[in-house]
C-alpha cells in the first residue's frame, strides 16, 4: 500500500528554485547591507574615538613598547632625538600636553620611522644615515607625532575589531572573543595606516616644522630622495604613501599656505652617522 506522509513533510516543492539572477540580486543586497553596516560603524567609531581617554592608548602601549625598548639602548643619538622631539612637542596644542612622547633609537640598517602606542617614536639608524638636515628629520618626527594627534592607532585598532565583530554577527561566528582580542594585539604590533591617515599626519608634521623654524625648508627633501631610491631595505616605502605623490601634495600645501623656504639647519653632531 502507498506510504502516507504527514502534511508539510513532502520532499519536493511546487515552487521553482531561484534563478541565477535572483541569487545575484540577493547576494548583491546582502553585500550592500554588510557594506553599509560596516561603513556606519566605522563612521561612528571615527566620531567616538575622540572621547576615548589618551590613557587608554598609553595602556595599550604596554604590550608593544617593551619589544622596541629591548632593541634600543641609551646613546647620544637617542638623547639628541629626544631633544628635537621636545622642541616639536612645545608646538603642540595644549590639549595634548598630558602626553609624554619619547624617541627610541634602534641601531639597525632598516630605513624607517614608526609611531607606536605608548607615545613612542622609533627611529632606525638606517633612516638617520639617509637624513641630511635637522629640518627634514624634524619633518619625519612631526609626521609621526601627527599619528598620535589624529588618534590613528585607536582608529585602526577599533576598525579591525569592529570589522570582525560585525562580520561575525552578520555571517556567523568567525572566531571567539579571544581570537578577536588577539587580532587587536596583532594590529597594534603591525600598525599600517591608510593613505588618508598618512597624508593627514604629513599636514601635522608640516605645521609643526613651520612653527619650529618659521619656514618650510627641508619639508620634502627626505621624501624626494625616497623617490630616487631602489634599496630594498627602505622599509618606510612599504608603510607610507608613494613618495612622488607625497612630495606633490606637500608642495601644494606649502604653496597654498604661503610658507617660506629658507636654508636648512645641519644635523646635531650626535646624529651625523656615516654610512
Amino acid at each position: 500500500m502507498p506510504i502516507q506522509l504527514p502534511p508539510g513533510t513532502a520532499a519536493y516543492s511546487d515552487q521553482p528554485p531561484p534563478s541565477n539572477r535572483q541569487l545575484l540580486v540577493l547576494l548583491g543586497l546582502l553585500g550592500l547591507a554588510i557594506g553599509l553596516t560596516i561603513g556606519a560603524v566605522f563612521w561612528l567609531w571615527g566620531q567616538l574615538v575622540w572621547l576615548v581617554p589618551t590613557s587608554v592608548e598609553q595602556q595599550l602601549g604596554r604590550v608593544i613598547v617593551p619589544v622596541y625598548e629591548a632593541q634600543a639602548y641609551p646613546s647620544a643619538a637617542q638623547t639628541s632625538l629626544n631633544r628635537l622631539l621636545n622642541r616639536l612637542e612645545a608646538q603642540l596644542p595644549s590639549e595634548q600636553a598630558d602626553r609624554d612622547y619619547q624617541a627610541l633609537y634602534i641601531p639597525d640598517q632598516t630605513v624607517n620611522a614608526l609611531a607606536i602606542p605608548g607615545d613612542r617614536i622609533v627611529i632606525y639608524q638606517g633612516l638617520l644615515e639617509q637624513v641630511e638636515s635637522e629640518n627634514e628629520l624634524m619633518m619625519v618626527l612631526g609626521h609621526e607625532l601627527g599619528h598620535f594627534a589624529n588618534r590613528d592607532h585607536l582608529r585602526g585598532l577599533g576598525r579591525r575589531l569592529l570589522l570582525r565583530l560585525v562580520l561575525s554577527g552578520l555571517l556567523g561566528d568567525l572566531g571567539s572573543l579571544g581570537s578577536v582580542a588577539g587580532t587587536g594585539v596583532e594590529a597594534l604590533s603591525n600598525a599600517r595606516f591608510s593613505q588618508a591617515q598618512e597624508y593627514a599626519a604629513d599636514r601635522v608634521g608640516l605645521a609643526l616644522l613651520v612653527q619650529t623654524y618659521n619656514h618650510a625648508g627641508g619639508a620634502t627633501d627626505f621624501f624626494e630622495r625616497l623617490t630616487q631610491s631602489t634599496q630594498y631595505r627602505w622599509a618606510i616605502l612599504s608603510t607610507h604613501p608613494p613618495s612622488q605623490r607625497r612630495v606633490r601634495r606637500l608642495r601644494q600645501q606649502i604653496e597654498r599656505a604661503g610658507y617660506g623656504l629658507k636654508p636648512t639647519t645641519p644635523l646635531p653632531r650626535a646624529l651625523q652617522i656615516e654610512q
